[in-house]
């Protein structure tokens, strides 16, 4: 039976995809459920998967632009995965064999050891140098005196040369982008255009998360068998100034502002392929390590090439974190069509005034970029402290409205 392998459709919107890269060749058995392939779209690159066993025979080359429904291979499930024949075995063997014999009666030949072992040659050069029975030292002892022409032009080439014993690469790189870095590029340059773009910053004390992380990191990860890391803290934080501040997870749709009911968080993460934003949803619903376990599974979803258009969609808001990389600072660019960005960045000992004296306290500087025509410096700014607050003091995490001392007294 003859089943057909369709291109399947990414996403809403989506008609076309790039077909990346086949895991297999024409006329290979495959297994059911084996990844036979991966397409590219302009928000994720997707397996294409075998429905059932059998021989695939290949419709849609490498690197060609298909539409979805198309028929990517067949698989002929009727066929089956041969093995060798005893027959062909014993040709093989008999080939082999008279190899081998042909070598032992050629007349074995000492070779001496080069004095111009340093010079290389053509292939052609040393196919006609072995037809002729000689070697480097014959060829060059036999050569022309060296004249002026021959010294310019090794002067000329000596940097490349040079370059190319040491293993530097000497000649340009061509790469052929793929469809998703193409849609990534016209989307940033489209957010550029079309929204009005302001980033405002802050700067954080992370000593509290620090000082939590070195105390309960070790029993956390044997309790829940997964790190304690920070991101699950910011996105915590994040979610919980949103509640509080929620034209920052605002967008606009035919002329209307929208502000969702449910606070579902986009996380940058860097794969093979370019930067994706996989969703962790209803974070306002999750404790901290339910945070930390979606986190892990969608980013490793990600890097790995696993991750699903259903995972990437539906996010309000994002953060990035730069600080991976080592940035000190930076204006994240928005999502679209999320309305606000969050952007992390690497913690250093920094001097810092507290109570009046100086100390050395780990510092990071946060960054917000929002559209101004629908959140107010008063909403971004309040957004960003609120963060601030809540991480340099995470038990806050805990109270409905972030500040135990207001719901004590009822304010």
């Amino acid at each position: 039976m003859k089943i057909e392998i369709k291109i399947p459709s990414p996403g809403e919107s989506i008609t076309e995809v790039e077909l990346a890269s086949w895991a297999v060749a024409d006329g290979d058995f495959v297994e059911k459920d084996q990844d036979i392939a991966e397409i590219e779209s302009d928000k994720a690159t997707l397996p294409l998967i075998a429905a059932e066993s059998g021989i695939i025979h290949i419709n849609i080359t490498e690197g060609t632009t298909a539409k979805v429904g198309d028929v990517a291979c067949v698989i002929d499930s009727s066929g089956t995965q041969q093995a060798p024949s005893r027959e062909k075995e014993k040709e093989e063997e008999i080939v082999i064999n008279n190899v081998v014999e042909e070598k032992n009666n050629q007349p074995q030949t000492v070779e001496k050891p080069s004095t111009h072992s340093n010079i290389k040659a053509t292939p052609l050069a040393k196919k006609v140098i072995e037809k002729n029975n000689l070697n480097v030292d014959e060829v060059v002892e036999g050569l022309r005196k060296l004249t002026k022409t021959d010294v310019d032009n090794y002067l000329q080439n000596r940097d490349n040369i040079e370059a190319t014993k040491a293993g530097i690469p000497t000649d340009d790189q061509r790469i052929n982008m793929s469809s998703l870095r193409k849609k990534i590029s016209e989307r940033l340059v489209s957010v550029k255009n079309e929204t009005a773009m302001l980033t405002t910053f802050n700067e954080i004390d992370m000593t509290a998360v620090k000082e939590l992380r070195t105390k309960y990191g070790k029993r956390f990860a044997d309790t829940h068998d997964i790190r304690l890391g920070f991101m699950s803290f910011f996105t915590k934080a994040a979610s919980l100034a949103l509640n509080e501040f929620p034209m920052v997870k605002s967008y606009l749709d035919n002329g209307d502002i929208v502000i969702p009911a449910q606070n579902h968080i986009g996380i940058a993460v860097q794969a093979k392929k370019g930067l994706m934003v996989p969703v962790v949803r209803n974070t306002e619903q999750l404790s901290l390590v339910e945070t930390e376990k979606n986190i892990a599974l969608i980013a490793e979803r990600a890097r790995t090439g696993k991750i699903t258009i259903d995972e990437l969609n539906g996010g309000i808001f994002t953060i990035t974190n730069g600080g991976v990389f080592g940035s000190m600072m930076s204006t994240p660019i928005l999502n679209p069509p999320q309305s606000g960005i969050l952007g992390l960045h690497a913690i250093q000992d920094r001097p810092v005034a507290i109570n009046g004296k100086v100390e050395i306290r780990p510092m990071m500087y946060i960054a917000l970029s929002y559209d101004h025509r629908l959140i107010d410096g008063k909403d971004s700014v309040g957004f960003l402290v609120k963060v601030k607050q809540l991480i340099e003091n995470p038990l806050l995490m805990l109270m409905p409205a972030g500040n135990a001392n207001e719901n004590l007294l009822g304010l």
